[in-house]
């Protein structure tokens, strides 16, 4: 299907394919640019030095009849104007004498009676072999209107009738018809540019207002030989070729040709001062094809050309001029498009057959072969026959069908690997996984030291939970499913690895395997958002229950401690788990087992909330002595994110609570209760719940007011349960 899609694809030939086909075409002249030879052509060029010495454009026709006459006195053999004489001269006599009516009636009279310069180029042209150059509009919407008699060239015709193959265009800019009658020969030095707006191809013969015309180049070359008419062969695929001069003149379908250029030659140009002044050398000009044209600046007659540098159009017309003398004509053959879609076929088809059985690498180089010797055979056949065979299509495409079957054959690999994953990952991490798969020395025991951040989170009151769905066990395990599931995603999004889930609860860490440099920071806004999730999923639960029984909410407790940990792949030689351990490991369980004691839905520890300081909003809550440790421990409440922190009220917040904490820690009990009030009604306003906190410590300073004062009150608060 691919490859019928890429045959259509280039029978349409878009722009883009024609123009990497041209530019192909470019970069072999580039390389090989024909070479500069003495042939018998000259230009006569209307150069800057010659405006400045004869004066702005246009001359007086009198000094072109001027010039006209020094080209054949020089030994010219034929003369072509790549210029047109389509206005009467404002500077004959006549004209000066109409356009001046303050002179004198005797001066007027003597103006009138001499001849207008026209006449005097007419006369000229009368008696010399000269080639006027005539231009034709490309649109009809450009087109005068203007009925013109258009002067037939002698022709024949070779074959089928050669019109309906031609380029045509609909109206012919010609000369004067003084000038017109007088020169023996017309020929249009209309050159369309390609697409690119590069000139690579000139029409030799053309259709224009319904009259069949040479080149500028070919009617030069047609005068000069004699003037005996010219031949167009044809065929039912096209023109051919033109006879002139005896000389077969191969040609495209439509009657153009391609030029094989050189580079520009300082030698071809003569300039029009010189030849005024007699500064030309003899013989410069003698036996010489001469074209008339300019490369001043001013005169903007430049183009662009396959070597990447522009010339003057008249040159263009004399490289033509040299590429038909001298037999260099690039071709490009009627039915080349045809040949190029078969390569095209054969090459991605034996690819195709051979990709079975061969290896990738081994495929790959057989292609980069196949295409270098393809596109050594396009580049050999343009030195060898100036042949133009695309090389870029037939690579190009055969190097996307490679590229299609190595990506299909890399997607149906990578879904293979991604079945393994998934089934792999249902039992660890996800970014274990992919470590394992990267590296086999994964898969052995052994870990390393590491700051980590380490939460751990559980749900409160699962017993009352279990028992809705005493008669429904499957209805649990959907409820658990789901429940976790909405608990992992945050730990996943934040870049969290989730160690297990036992029973209702999930441990989970950050920085590893994985690098996370702000692994306090995830772990916190995971935490947040883990307790945002679990809220709307009791939301839509309560929405969507059906029946009369009850829907108790779920609520959860989450801690998360930072510190260094021993992380790896533990366990025996034939199971092992990527987990972590160690002392920051089991104060985070600790502090988790110490949310519901201080109503508190997320507790961090003291290295965490230093880290993350400013960047949430946090409650101290209490110096605490966890089971199992002797020192104490910095406990904080994570209440919300940066905005809430930035927030005066939460500051306040912050303030009291701490004045609460330290006047507690002096056993100065009312002021401490007058704070836990004060904190009760700042919470209130914010929307946060710290009744459970407060009442903790009511209870707390009521039973220790009562005590006799102890000398070695610290406020530590050791915790007897997990």
């Amino acid at each position: 299907m691919l490859v019928f899609s890429l045959l259509t694809l280039r029978i349409v030939d878009p722009i883009f394919v024609e123009r990497l086909r041209l530019q192909a075409f470019d970069q072999f002249q580039r390389l090989n640019p024909r070479e500069i030879a003495p042939f018998p052509v000259a230009i006569l060029d209307i150069d800057d030095r010659s405006l400045n010495e004869v004066g702005q454009w246009p001359w007086p026709r009198t000094v072109i009849a001027d010039l006209t006459d020094r080209v054949f006195q020089a030994g010219a053999a034929a003369m072509a104007f790549d210029i047109v004489f389509s206005e009467p001269d404002r500077l004959s006599p006549g004209s000066i004498a109409a356009d001046n009516p303050g002179i004198s009636n005797e001066l007027r009279s003597q103006l009138m009676q001499l001849p207008s310069n026209d006449a005097v180029l007419a006369q000229s042209f009368s008696r010399n072999r000269v080639v006027l150059g005539e231009t034709s509009v490309r649109s009809g919407l450009q087109a005068s209107g203007i009925e013109r008699q258009i002067k037939q060239v002698p022709h024949a015709v070779i074959g089928s009738d050669p019109r309906p193959y031609l380029l045509k265009f609909p109206e012919l800019i010609q000369n004067l018809p003084i000038l017109n009658e007088a020169a023996p020969g017309r020929g249009v030095f209309t050159v369309l540019p390609d697409a690119d707006g590069v000139y690579r191809r000139v029409p030799v013969v053309m259709m224009v207002e319904g009259a069949m015309r040479l080149s500028l180049s070919l009617e030069l070359l047609r005068i000069a030989t004699g003037g005996d008419a010219f031949a167009v062969r044809s065929n039912d695929a096209g023109i051919d070729g033109v006879v002139v001069a005896g000389q077969v003149i191969r040609t495209q379908g439509d009657g153009t040709v391609w030029t094989r250029f050189s580079a520009s030659d300082p030698n071809r140009f003569v300039s029009a001062a010189d030849l005024l002044q007699g500064r030309v050398p003899q013989n410069r000009l003698a036996g010489r094809l001469v074209l008339v044209g300019t490369s001043a600046i001013g005169l903007e007659d430049f183009r662009a050309t396959p070597l990447g540098v522009p010339m003057a159009g008249v040159e263009i017309h004399a490289q033509l001029l040299e590429n038909v003398l001298s037999g260099t004509l690039l071709r490009r053959d009627n039915i080349a498009d045809g040949k190029e879609l078969l390569i095209t076929a054969a090459m991605t088809i034996l690819v195709i057959a051979l990709a079975p059985m061969l290896h990738a690498g081994v495929l790959i180089a057989s292609t980069l072969l196949l295409v270098s010797a393809y596109g050594i055979y396009s580049y050999v056949m343009f030195l060898w026959q100036g042949q133009l065979v695309d090389p870029t299509f037939p690579i190009a495409a055969t190097m996307l069908i490679v590229m299609f079957m190595s990506s299909t054959n890399y997607l149906r690999e990578e879904r293979r690997r991604n079945r393994i994953r998934n089934a792999f990952g249902q039992y660890v991490t996800p970014a274990l996984v992919a470590q394992l798969a990267e590296s086999r020395e994964a898969l052995q025991l052994g870990g390393e030291r590491r700051d980590l951040s380490v939460l751990f989170s559980d749900v409160r009151g699962f017993t009352t939970i279990s028992e809705e769905f005493s008669d429904d066990p499957q209805g649990l395990t959907k409820l658990m499913n789901e429940m976790l599931t909405v608990m992992s995603e945050p730990i996943l999004n934040s870049g969290g690895t989730i160690d297990k889930f036992m029973g209702d609860a999930v441990m989970a860490f950050w920085n590893a395997p994985l690098e996370t440099k702000d692994h306090p920071q995830a772990g916190c806004r995971a935490a947040l958002e883990m307790v945002r999730a679990v809220e709307e999923f009791n939301r839509n639960r309560m929405a969507n229950q059906t029946g009369n029984e009850p829907v108790h909410p779920i609520h959860m407790g989450v801690a998360v401690n930072s510190g260094p940990c021993f992380v790896g792949n533990m366990g025996s030689k034939s199971r092992f788990d990527y987990t972590v351990l160690g002392d920051t490991v089991n104060v985070a369980s600790r502090l988790e087992g110490q949310t519901k004691h201080y109503g508190m839905s997320i507790i961090i520890g003291e290295k965490t909330a230093r880290i993350v300081e400013g960047e949430f909003a946090l409650l101290e809550l209490d110096l605490i002595r966890v089971k199992g440790k002797h020192e104490p421990e910095r406990i904080f409440g994570l209440m919300g994110g940066e905005r809430l922190a930035a927030t005066e009220e939460f500051k306040t917040l912050s303030v009291v609570g701490a004045e609460m904490l330290i006047a507690y820690r002096a056993g100065q009990w009312q002021k401490a209760l007058e704070h836990i009030a004060e904190m009760e009604r700042q919470a209130s306003s914010l929307g946060l719940d710290l009744h459970g906190y407060c009442a903790l410590f009511q209870k707390r300073i009521a039973r220790l007011a009562e005590l006799p004062e102890d000398p070695e009150w610290e406020g530590i608060y050791d915790a007897s349960e997990k």
